[in-house]
């Protein structure tokens, strides 16, 4: 039994280093069709974000894209595609800082309560996409995408002045209410920045994530769902309500990602907030295969690469460079996945043949010595 889980994990490990090393060898050849020197590149990169600083920035942006990670992986291993996170996670935020603006509560309660508002606005907006599937057949795919251009424009109208906009100061600029110091998450004193304090929310939620999928009857539905929904339902599980409520809880987790940026950096919903985390989430969950310790170590490698795009520009490389690495690192881990998949398979029969065939030579044995 031993044999066969080392076996597994080496092959789960497999996949996701054959993809880095051929992105990484695949950016070299790039860079030296250009005629720029792409070890020299490599370099800077590793040297830089392997500084103090930028090992702030890893953790910090790290967070934000584990929680990305875990919102999509939670579809994932239902097999539903939740490529609405980008839009649950930006409309979560904003209501979420709208309320934080809009009270004077302390801390101990407005800070709960503004995440709390995040997950609820998450559930709900993800758990539309459910009950369209559920009730009409509608693919998760087709109406997160609408979700999300949906959720931009809903943000768009009510982000003006007279609605739950507000115009800063020097009237360029317009937000939410900034929250008060009072309702701002705590911080770690480290140097020369401080790392978020809602890094200990993302461990939790992780540790949460591998509990509920590995160690109960909920997480064992949802996989036996993911696997086989006909199988699923023979066995008495009702797949309608699983979906329903694995987007919920998707959206929840969702709801999580702008939490860091609102609670510990901006502390208010302006038009700079980030976009476009919850698609690097897909990646990263792809990654990571949808394991928390996969997904954070994922999350780690693309801080990395977006903090070392930012110091080829002054060595005179393109920081863009940095998107053919994580692009390829896309495409190679789905294909080294199925790689991999078809070798464990077929090394898998090939055990299962060896025993038959043992058992047939003990039995011919048997009867011989009979």
């Amino acid at each position: 039994m031993k044999k066969f889980d080392k076996e597994r994990l080496l092959l789960g490990l497999a996949a996701p280093l054959l993809a880095i090393v051929v992105a990484f060898l695949v950016t070299a050849l790039v860079l030296a069709a250009t005629g720029k020197e792409p070890f020299n590149a490599f370099g800077i990169m590793f040297d830089y974000g392997t500084k103090s600083d930028s090992q702030v920035y890893i953790l910090n942006k790290g967070t934000t894209y584990y929680l990305a990670g875990l919102a999509v992986a939670i579809g994932f291993r239902m097999n539903l595609f939740n490529i609405g996170v980008d839009g649950q996670y930006r409309l979560a935020a904003f209501f979420a800082a709208a309320l934080g603006g809009a009270l004077t509560l302390p801390g101990v309660l407005q800070i709960p309560l503004i995440i709390l508002t995040a997950m609820i606005v998450g559930a709900m907006w993800a758990g539309i996409a459910g009950v369209l599937k559920v009730t009409r057949g509608v693919s998760e795919v087709v109406s997160t995408i609408m979700l999300n251009a949906i959720a931009t424009a809903v943000i768009a109208y009510l982000l003006q002045v007279g609605r739950l906009g507000h115009l800063d100061k020097a009237g360029t600029k317009i937000s939410t209410t900034p929250i008060p110091e009072s309702s701002r998450f705590f911080e770690f004193p480290t140097t020369p920045t401080p790392v978020w304090g809602f890094i200990v929310i993302a461990i939790v939620a992780g540790i949460g994530y591998w509990f509920t999928l590995s160690r109960t009857r909920f997480g064992f539905d949802l996989r036996t769902v993911g696997q086989s929904g006909s199988a699923a339902e023979a066995s008495g599980v009702d797949v309608k309500r699983m979906i329903i409520t694995s987007m919920l809880i998707s959206g929840a987790v969702a709801g999580l990602i702008g939490m860091p940026t609102l609670l510990n950096d901006s502390f208010e919903y302006s038009g700079d907030f980030p976009v476009g985390v919850g698609f690097t989430g897909i990646a990263i969950a792809l990654l990571g295969r949808n394991h928390p310790i996969g997904i954070a170590l994922g999350a780690a490698l693309w801080a990395f690469l977006e903090r070392g795009s930012g110091q080829l520009e002054f060595e005179g490389y393109d920081k863009e460079i940095v998107g053919v690495i994580q692009g390829v690192i896309v495409l190679c881990v789905v294909i080294a996945y199925e790689v991999v998949r078809r070798y464990g398979l077929k090394r898998q029969q090939r055990q299962v043949g060896a025993k038959l065939a043992a058992q047939a030579r003990n039995s011919d044995q048997q009867e011989v010595s009979a």
